[in-house]
């Protein structure tokens, strides 16, 4: 779509105005030495690697020597140090002088945590965050229209997440303080902040290096019982239980991320689905006349297979970042009442097996991007009484303004809908065993039909979509509008309440 010439200039120039200051803070890129930085420069002429990509796998797999390190630094303030000066050193790795944007992103936000009103806040600064982050989308989009490369906007989705979530912390603190009734504020008790962070345990918690370049984003508290040590040991230092081995708890991902990366590259590249000479100006693969000459079946195959593979490249990402948390206990939730270890679910964002084989879109969504769900669960959804259309126009807004989207957001609903009458009225009659045949089929059914939906979502620009969609004969959207009028017209099965003597 071709803008207004007055509008292209009005955009060029604010672009060139920000671009303009950033002689003004390339002083501060400080913490990568050029020694390594010319390492990474001659590797990547080896292998063949863009330098970008390579510094964003080389950054990942760092910050397993900075969890080590990280088991030596003793509890409290030397461990936000850490953090910050870690973070900084990835953000700078990756995105050279853009990391400052996630300075002021962080230090405004302080200002206005300092002055304002927690009941201010709680609006103030989650619509700063969200317009900043979704401004970093537009240029991007602007600039390089679906191009790939790499900058501010990854981190800066982290960073929006922990800011918004931090907003709704020190809110909840001040109403239960005061012991005002609001159930969104006890249903988020364990996280509720009475007092605004330090600084510097706040620009700890931003910058944390595990979670800085992908995700996930978790709670401000978990990540200061981290840094205090407060989720293994008493007040005077004794462990309250037995502490678990790491050893497993990092391996584990780390083992996952290397097979996803096998997968992305391997399979990836003999399933692509965007033409992989120029992804961003030629015909997608899927879209050729050669391949749209295929049989249905085969193409829809191939389709299904090219798409697991592109989310491979997620679960490497955030596989690592569990490692990288894992590594120095920051993902052990800690020790129950009876100083039994919980689990290390705190850094662990999606189960790939629950979601490789999810019966339905709900249990699909919990299972991937866990730590965005929550986010857009407790601080979207149940702020908003439950409110769906609110939560899918959250995501896609973090996500980005392609148009697919938008497609896929404001699709994946109608899913549900069927989803939710289904179990209504069909389940019922059958045995609730995931493994039944039933089961199965609703195994089937979902991948099938997200499979579909999500295409639109990997190629991004809506006449590329439209035509993917309208290549597998819009069957995900036609087959659910029949579901839902065939099955709204089913009787709902009487459900035989439990006799009481």
């Amino acid at each position: 779509m071709q803008l207004p010439e007055s509008l292209t200039n009005l955009l060029d120039a604010s672009i060139d105005a920000v671009y303009s200051l950033a002689p003004v803070f390339e002083p501060t890129v400080v913490l990568v030495p050029s020694f390594f930085r010319d390492g990474i420069q001659s590797l990547a002429d080896t292998i063949g690697f863009d330098v970008p990509t390579l510094n964003f796998t080389v950054g990942m797999y760092i910050c397993y020597l900075f969890g080590i390190f990280m088991n030596y630094v003793p509890h409290g303030k030397a461990r936000h140090v850490c953090n910050l000066v870690f973070g900084i050193f990835l953000l700078q790795l990756t995105t050279g002088v853009q990391w400052i944007h996630q300075l002021v992103t962080s230090l405004v936000a302080y200002a206005m945590f300092l002055v304002l009103p927690r009941k201010t806040c709680v609006l103030v600064v989650p619509t700063f965050v969200v317009i900043y982050c979704v401004l970093g989308h537009l240029h991007r989009q602007y600039i390089n229209y679906l191009g790939w490369d790499l900058d501010f906007t990854s981190a800066q989705m982290v960073i929006t997440q922990k800011l918004y979530m931090l907003s709704y912390n020190l809110y909840d603190g001040e109403l239960l303080a005061r012991g005002k009734e609001n159930k969104a504020a006890k249903k988020c008790a364990p996280f509720a902040l009475e007092q605004l962070p330090d600084l510097l345990e706040y620009l700890g918690y931003t910058f944390a290096f595990a979670s800085i370049l992908s995700g996930p984003a978790f709670e401000f508290s978990t990540y200061r019982k981290a840094c205090d040590g407060s989720h293994m040991y008493t007040a005077d230092g004794r462990p309250k239980g037995e502490i678990p081995s790491n050893f497993w708890p990092t391996f584990r991902p780390f083992l996952q991320s290397i097979f996803s990366m096998a997968v992305f590259v391997v399979v990836g590249g003999m399933f692509p689905l965007l033409d992989p000479v120029d992804p961003q100006r030629n015909t997608p693969v899927v879209l050729t006349a050669d391949f749209l000459a295929k049989p249905w079946m085969q193409r829809y195959a191939y389709m299904w297979v090219g798409l697991w593979a592109v989310r491979q490249k997620y679960i490497l990402a955030w596989c690592n970042a569990e490692a990288a948390n894992n590594v120095w206990y920051a993902g052990f939730e800690g020790f129950d009442e009876n100083g039994k270890a919980k689990g290390w679910e705190v850094a662990n964002n999606m189960d790939i097996w629950e979601f490789e084989t999810a019966p339905n879109i709900q249990t699909m969504s919990k299972g991937w991007n866990k730590k965005t769900s929550l986010w857009l669960t407790r601080y979207v959804y149940i702020r908003t009484n439950g409110n769906l259309v609110a939560v899918y126009a959250m995501s896609a807004f973090w996500h980005g303004f392609y148009p697919g989207y938008y497609l896929f957001f404001f699709s994946v609903p109608l899913a549900t809908f069927c989803e939710r009458i289904g179990k209504k009225k069909i389940s019922p009659y059958f045995p609730p065993e995931k493994w039944s045949p039933y089961g199965i089929c609703c195994i089937i059914t979902t991948s099938l039909c997200t499979e579909y939906l999500v295409s639109a979502f990997v190629i991004l620009a809506l006449d590329r979509s439209w035509d993917l969609w309208k290549s597998h004969y819009f069957f995900g959207h036609i087959g659910c509008v029949i579901f839902y009028a065939v099955v709204s017209m089913l009787p709902t099965p009487k459900v035989e309440k439990p006799k009481t003597a």
